[in-house]
This record gives structure tokens, sequence and C-alpha cells, in this order.
């Protein structure tokens, strides 16, 4: 499942204070120091592959088989989420529901993350758009075989994407104004399970948690003795620097996504093609550029850097307001951010 097959930079969680994490399937014990510590200090780390992609979770908590318990259902949540949202099986439940009748009565999750796509697509005039799913299929296709898509099948799918053809109405009824629709929730869905994966740790009463889901970081409350997570930002002007070198910011309660393309692109006939498809065009983003974005939400970063990325005009309105939501816009060989964005440190 992907919007756009995203595929975002990692953003690195650096905590000075502890060594480096090593990836694990069951858990990582660490403390925060040499000497006796509460219980409250003691740092754990678990993985498991979600989404296609692998989830993290770094929680502080007073012993181990709490964090266990909340880590394990926080991951079954995730792939949840996943068997509703995924475009990539039969059996989820946005596939299913697409090959039924016009209108259809849908799941809580399932009207939730559909409810807030539109919103988003609304927001970002079509910048996001979740039903581009004939063109994330085409795009697919396209990075396999090394060729671009003829202009039958673009324009095919271009008559088939728009958000305006799907929409809710009451008691989680979704209906759409076209049959063959394909609805892709990648560029949504990670963020969504990062912000629902926190709010089951913090009922579980850990509230400094922190999950990271490929591109898309969900924060809880600062670990212990410290003013915040040090995020650090992986993008186009410092892509070439090692993990422990990369500049950060400090932060806590909120979200942040990066979405570019680093890593995922294809070129055909000398012309690179980003990942990220442009709804407008159904082709991928030739213009290299990455967008990352602090929101209260990881659903509202997941979506805001995509669309950030796609629409250039989308990116300098949030460039030019103070709001909750901030952006760090980066090309080839410069970068802008908001005035609201938080200092960018550099490592020593």
């Amino acid at each position: 499942m992907t919007y756009t097959s995203r595929a975002t930079f990692l953003l690195f969680i650096l905590l000075v204070s502890c060594k480096p994490e090593s990836s694990t399937e069951n858990v990582e014990v660490e403390k925060t120091s040499n000497s006796p510590a509460p219980a409250a200090e003691n740092r754990y780390h678990f993985s498991q592959p979600v989404m296609g992609t692998t989830f993290q979770i770094t929680c502080y908590s007073e012993n181990e088989s709490k964090a266990r318990t909340a880590a394990f259902e926080a991951f079954q949540l995730a792939k949840e989420i996943e068997l509703v949202c995924s475009d990539y099986t039969s059996k989820s439940e946005i596939n299913r529901v697409l090959n039924t009748p016009r209108s259809l009565t849908v799941s809580d999750t399932l009207a939730e993350v559909l409810g807030f796509a539109l919103i988003m697509a609304k927001e970002t005039e079509g910048a996001f758009d979740p039903t581009i799913g004939h063109h994330t299929y085409n795009w697919r296709r396209a990075k396999a075989k090394q060729k671009l898509p003829d202009q039958e099948t673009t324009d095919k799918a271009k008559s088939l994407t728009g958000w305006q053809k799907i929409w809710l109405s009451g008691d989680n009824v979704l209906h759409r104004s076209s049959d063959n629709l394909r609805v892709d929730l990648g560029g949504i869905a990670k963020g969504y399970a990062a912000d629902k994966m926190l709010a089951l740790i913090k009922n579980h009463g850990i509230p400094s948690a922190m999950i990271a889901a490929g591109g898309d970081v969900r924060l809880g409350d600062a670990p212990p003795e410290s003013d915040g997570w040090k995020v650090g930002i992986k993008n186009l002007t410092t892509s070439t620097a090692p993990a422990n070198k990369l500049p950060y910011v400090i932060l806590k309660n909120c979200a942040i996504s990066t979405s570019g393309d680093l890593h995922q692109y294809i070129e055909i006939d000398g012309t690179r093609y980003s990942h990220i498809v442009n709804p407008t065009t159904g082709l991928g983003l030739t213009r290299r550029v990455s967008a990352t974005v602090i929101a209260p939400t990881a659903i509202q970063s997941d979506t805001l850097a995509t669309a950030s990325c796609v629409s250039q005009e989308y990116a300098n309105k949030l460039l030019s307001k103070k709001t909750k939501i901030k952006l760090l816009l980066a090309e080839k060989n410069s970068q802008t951010n908001s005035t609201n964005f938080p200092t960018i440190h550099q490592q020593p």
C-alpha cells in the first residue's frame, strides 16, 4: 500500500545519551546511565514490518512486561489498519468496497481515514488525492518495465481520478459517482496508524513514546530528563551526511514527516521521475524536491508532506503562514522553511 508507492526519507531519532539502536523483532532495553536509575528511565525498542516498511516503537516504562504488552497491541492495531487500507491485497476493505454497489456502509476505521483524506484533498486543492490509485498502479508498472505509460492509459486513469468522485454521508456510508475507481491510502494510512498506536501506548500508562513508520514519526512526551526527542532530518540538502552528522530538531507531542525522491525514482529516456505521482499529469514529479512537515498529528504531517512536494503553490502557502503546520522545503542546493519552523541544530 503506497500513495504513489511512497517511500519517504528516513527521519532518524537521535538520543545522544544512549548508544546506537540495533533493529530487533523483539526488544532492546537500555539504561540512560551506568548508575542505578529509576525504573521509569528504562528504555525499550521494538520493531516489526507493517505496510511495506518497518514500524518502530521506542518508549520509556517502569517495566519490560508493560512495554512489551503495549508494543504488541500497537503493532496488532497497525496490522488491522493495513487490512482496511491496503491497495495491495484484494482482501482489504478498501478494495472490496470499490467492487460493490456505489453506496455502501464501511467500517469506522475506513470512514475515519477516508473522511480525513477528503478533507486534505479539498485543503490542498487535489495535490493530495486518495483516488489516485490508477495512476499509482500505472507508475508501478512503468517502474518495473522502465517505460512510461502510453497516453491512452494515462488519459483513462485521469478520467477515473478525482477526489470529488467519492464522499461520505452519515452512518459511515461511502458513495462514489463512478465505477472502476481505485483508491490509494498509502499517503495517509501510515500517519493514521502512528497516531492510533501512540494513543494506545499512552493508554497503557506510557506517555513517553515514539512511533516511526517509514518517513512518518509520531512523538509523545519527552524522554526522561530531556527537553524532547532529537529528530535528525535527511533530505535533498543533507542526503550525503551520515546519521550522526544530520542536522536535527527537538520535538515532543507532535508529528514530523518527510517526503521526497532521494531513493525512490526511475530514469527513462534521460529524465528522472520521482515515485511521487502528480494527480494532474499521472506521471512522477520531475522537479527534485523534499518536504518536511511538522504537525500536531501524523495523519496531517503524512498527507501534507506529499502535497507540498506535488504543489509549489500549496507549499508556498504553508511557508508564508504562521499556523500549527510547519514546513521545511528542500531542493538540490537550497532549502526554505516557514518562520515558525523550530530551530535546526547542527551536530558537533
